[in-house]
Formats: structure tokens, sequence, C-alpha cells
């Protein structure tokens, strides 16, 4: 990878100012815009395995996928193939197809915890609707939400959130009415005893608990023992539905999800990412009980024009028929090879870090005390990270341009990748120290 000199990035930074003309903030979403680490955004010409090429020419290890879809890396043989294969058949139909039915099937096959499923085009559509289906089902109207987990832009849920929200310090958001504010009721994340005091007051309001069971809007931040169990036997007492937002960990941190990995039952999940394979396409599923009132069965109302597009859900089959115990052990062994060389490497340089990780999702946090909450996230170093993130950059290293997002490892990461991303950061760390 040749060294990147940020001041001789010429197109990209042509193309952003040409995009600011016509889109808002030269970007269509606000975690893509590098306003926290400053500096414009690059503009992506194309991707192939483990590295992305940016319109200047300059290759870059990409530790982004797309922000976690990729998980075979970037134009994988045989997503393309399904991909064109498809698009050679009709780009969309608003009717049903088999192929909706495969993937379907394959996801219920892998995830215990879904009996039935509907398939939308993103992720906040399947939060939105699986809290909306909640709703139904119990005939209550409170949600309970975490500090710094985001699942997606829906007004209800746009609370203390996470990702791009909480990088732009606007954790809620203008335009969310006081009203709909009013029946999100929202607890710190690992904060078991807050929980259990919601539900002391509002027990028989509370329709749903939605939850990241591995938190990853924040940075990376894993579930305290007891915490989502202590979850499950609340929402199990009272009557109330548990929603995982496995959007992010979905097929990322095994097959079944974190709901696999932590032996939690949840009774609807959320899916998305992976299950598209890079294309536009969600899912939430659950206990057929609960599913079974969704129209057309039911009287909760939810439809989708482009829901099951041919397209993506060819992507999604592909993506989803390489996953196998093989590739998620070579997942985290290159993951957990680069997690070792990262704290090596601060600690070589004398700069306080946290390295979080579970399977192939890790994040560096620029703190010296432990990542457990919100709270503790934005008590870390963010212009320590912006050093950071700048000096990775110009050696050929893409990560998230925010301290609160998680780089991810793909199938494509190869040896060589791993050991060239923790020289880079050796010297990156050093550049922070020397700052």
């Amino acid at each position: 990878m040749a060294k990147v000199d940020p001041d001789n990035i010429t197109r990209s930074s042509a193309a952003h100012d040409e995009a600011s003309a016509y889109l808002v903030g030269g970007v269509n979403s606000p975690v893509r815009a590098f306003g926290v680490v400053g500096g414009k955004p690059l503009f992506i010409a194309s991707g192939s395995g483990a590295t992305i090429t940016d319109v200047d020419g300059r290759s870059y290890i990409d530790y982004v996928g797309s922000w976690g879809p990729l998980i075979l890396g970037h134009a994988h043989p045989r997503v393309v193939q399904a991909v064109v294969a498809a698009a050679h058949r009709g780009t969309s139909f608003g009717a049903p197809t088999e192929q909706e039915t495969t993937l379907s099937r394959m996801i219920v096959e892998r995830v215990p915890s879904i009996e039935a499923v509907r398939l939308v085009n993103s992720g906040t559509e399947a939060c939105m609707s699986a809290v909306r289906l909640a709703r139904g089902f119990t005939g209550r109207s409170k949600i309970i939400k975490f500090a710094g987990c985001y699942h997606g832009h829906v007004d209800a849920l746009l609370v203390d959130a996470g990702s791009g929200a909480l990088t732009l310090g606007t954790p809620s958001s203008a335009g969310v009415t006081r009203s709909v504010a009013a029946n999100t009721l929202v607890a710190p994340y690992n904060d078991r005893e807050a929980v259990a005091q919601i539900f002391a007051t509002n027990g028989s309001d509370v329709a749903a608990v939605i939850v990241e069971p591995i938190a990853g809007n924040m940075g990376l931040v894993l579930p305290a023992d007891g915490f989502l169990s202590t979850l499950r036997d609340l929402c199990s007492r009272h009557g109330a539905v548990l929603i995982f937002d496995e959007v992010m960990t979905g097929f990322r941190v095994g097959l079944g999800g974190a709901q696999v990995l932590h032996g939690i039952r949840p009774d609807l999940t959320c899916l998305g990412k992976i299950v598209g394979g890079g294309l536009p396409l969600a899912a939430y599923g659950g206990r057929r009980e609960i599913m079974d009132h969704l129209a057309p069965t039911g009287s909760v109302y939810q439809a989708g024009t482009l829901s099951g597009n041919p397209i993506a859900t060819a992507a999604g089959i592909a993506t989803l028929s390489e996953l196998n115990d093989a590739v998620y052990r070579d997942l985290e062994e290159r993951s957990e090879q680069l997690a070792d060389g990262l704290k090596r490497g601060a600690e070589d340089a004398g700069v306080a870090v946290r390295i979080a990780r579970c399977g192939s999702m890790l994040c560096t946090f620029f703190s010296d005390k432990p990542v457990t909450d919100l709270t503790s996230a934005k008590a870390c170093d963010t212009s320590a990270f912006a050093t950071f993130f700048h000096a990775m950059l110009e050696r050929g290293i893409y990560l998230a341009p925010s301290q609160f997002e998680c780089a991810f490892v793909s199938a494509a990461h190869g040896e060589d990748d791993i050991a060239r991303t923790v020289e880079v950061a050796r010297e990156s760390f050093a550049v922070v120290a020397r700052s």
C-alpha cells in the first residue's frame, strides 16, 4: 500500500466539493463524513477482497466493509455471479419469488429463536417494524431501550442513540416529538438494576425491550455477565417482548448470532447487513405466535414494494451459503491476531487503549478504563483517535472515521493484511504518543 499524502488527494476532494452542491453535507449518510476526525471523506471507486481503491487510485486495507455486511470481502465472485444472474432475470417484480423463501428458510434454519420471518429493506425498517409488532401483540405502548444503542433513524428509537447520532453530538435528534419520546424509556447499557426499576414502575405498560445484545454503535461494548439473562427474565415475568437487534451481530459473531453465543432466546430478532450480502436487505423474525400478528394474517400492518427484492435476496443467499464453521474459525484467528497486535503496538508506544473484540468485530478505545456503557465510551479521547485515524489512513489502512464505530475483519483479510495493519498501527500509535 502506497503511503497517502492527505494534501494530495485531488479527485476525492473535488468529488466531495461537487457532491456538496447536490447532497446535504456531500454524503448520503452522516457516518460517511469526516466531520469528527477532520478532513474530507474519500470517494471510493472500487473494492476487491480486503481492499478498496479511491478515485485517486490509492488502495487501502479496508476494515469498514460497508459497515459490516461484507463478511466475505468486496466483490466476492459467487456473490457477484449471483447478483448478475438475478439482474438478468429481472430487477424487481413486487410479487413473490422462490428466492425469498430460500433466504427466509436459511435464516430460520440458522437462528434458533426465529420461527417465521419478514424481509424488509434496511435495519431501520426491521427495528421499526419489530417495535410496532411488539406493540400490536401486547396492546401496550412503552419501549425500553439503552443509551448508546442505535436501532436506526426511526423516531421512537432515536433517543439517546449511538452510531452517527452519537458521533455528531446529537443523540436525541431534532424532529423527534415529545409525545414519541415519552413512550421510550432509556436505561444505561449493562445496568440490570435500572431496567428492573423501570419495570417495577411501568411493567404493565412495557411492550418490549429492544437491545443490541453486543453493542456496536458506541464502539464495541460487550454485555456484562447476567445482563442479557436479566432482560430475558424481566420480559418473561412482565409479559413484554424481548427484541434483539442483531443487525450488526447477526451472522457476524457466528451463524446464530449473539443470541446463540450467549445462550439467550429473544422473542423477536432484527437482522440486516450480512443477510443482504452488501445489498439493501434486512429482516425481522421470531416466535410464530407473534409473527402471525402481521398482515395479511394479523392486524399489524407493514409493507414494502422492494421487500425481498430478487437481486438483494440473491446476494444474501450467496453470502450465507459461503459461511460455515471453517470460515468463522479463520475469522476468529485473524481477528485475535489483529487485536493482539493493536494492543502490543499501543503498549510499546505508551498509549492507553482498551481493545474490545467479539469474533470479527473489534474496537480500539482510547481510554485507560474499561468501557461498559455510553458514559464510559464518551469519556474516551476522541482527539487521540482522530490522530490515529489519519495516521492509519495516510499509511493505507481504512478505518471508520469515528471512535464510536467498530472495525470488521472479513474472510478476505489474509495473514499479510493483518501483519501490515499491525505494523502500520505501531507507527500510528507512535504518532499519537508524539502529538
